[in-house]
């Protein structure tokens, strides 16, 4: 059986498909020009904020309301002491702030000041010294008293807690001050030990009571440093 071939009617639709062909635009645009080729496509993402050491301590740091009494908004630092990363990471960087200074001793006052002083000066291989209220020192102590709202206080330290040594350097620390009533008295009793207070630290200052007299005290004897500044 034979067959017979149209090679005429062939070439006729393929010379009609090239024609139609030529006649597109080599650069005409598409719809399919605007769909993303999900293999080849890399998702750009905007770079995070990285929060700073004092962001992260910031929120790490607990606001309890109405206490010790209602109408005070109290600033509770143990859940930031509870995160050892940040805890790790602050001490670190006062030690950093200090490390020039040959700090031979770190006094903290009672009591949140113990926790964060006693840190600061092992990692300084300083010695710590505890100021306390009155009549919580075994031994010779020497007192200041100060201004509360209502009435005094006082504050105590021992005769030797600086072995005798007049002249050293210290820092003193404290998790807060607000109108500085007890970080005064403090430094009142560091300088009659004669020693040389260098910084008064505290992880936080509530500058709305940065007018009263015994901060201005403050910064006329020594240079204060806080991490976190409230308003």
């Amino acid at each position: 059986m034979f067959f017979k071939l149209n090679f005429s009617k062939g070439m006729s639709v393929l010379k009609k498909k090239d024609k139609d062909e030529l006649d597109k635009p080599i650069n005409s645009f598409s719809n399919e020009d605007l769909l993303l080729d999900d293999s080849s496509h890399t998702d750009v993402k905007m770079a995070k904020h990285k929060p700073t050491l004092r962001e992260e301590i910031e929120n790490s740091i607990t606001n309890v309301a109405d206490f010790p009494k209602k109408g005070i908004l109290f600033k509770d630092i143990t859940t930031f002491l509870q995160n050892g990363k940040l805890f790790n990471e602050y001490i670190q960087m006062l030690a950093h702030r200090y490390q020039a200074y040959k700090v031979e001793y770190v006094v903290g006052i009672e009591a949140r000041g113990f926790m964060i002083g006693s840190a600061l000066a092992f990692a300084l291989n300083a010695g710590f010294v505890p100021i306390r209220k009155k009549g919580k020192l075994p031994g010779k102590v020497i007192s200041q008293s100060y201004s509360l709202e209502y009435g005094k206080d006082s504050i105590e330290i021992k005769e030797d807690a600086f072995s005798g040594l007049k002249g050293v350097n210290v820092i003193l620390i404290d998790d807060l001050i607000a109108t500085g009533g007890t970080a005064n008295a403090a430094l009142k009793l560091i300088k009659r030990l004669e020693a040389k207070c260098i910084e008064f630290s505290c992880l936080i200052n509530l500058i709305e009571f940065s007018g009263e007299k015994d901060r201005q005290e403050i910064d006329k004897n020594t240079h204060v440093f806080s991490l976190i500044d409230v308003e």
